[in-house]
C-alpha cells in the first residue's frame, strides 16, 4: 500500500469520526450518517488497498 494510499484512507475515517460525532452532539441525524459512510469508504479503500499489494507481492 502507497503511503499516500494509507494517508488519504486515514483521512476518510477520521473525517468521518468526527462528523459522527458532531451529528451525535448536535442531534444531526445526517451528519452521523455522512460520518457512518465516510468511515466505511475508508474501511473499504484500505480493503482494496490490502487486496492489489497481495497480488503484487
Amino acid at each position: 500500500m502507497s503511503a499516500s494510499g494509507k494517508i488519504g484512507n486515514t483521512a476518510d475515517k477520521a473525517k468521518g469520526a468526527v462528523k459522527e460525532g458532531v451529528g451525535k452532539v448536535t442531534g444531526n441525524e445526517r451528519l452521523q450518517a455522512e460520518g457512518k459512510a465516510d468511515k466505511a469508504k475508508g474501511d473499504l479503500k484500505q480493503a482494496g488497498e490490502h487486496v492489489k499489494d497481495a497480488f503484487k507481492g
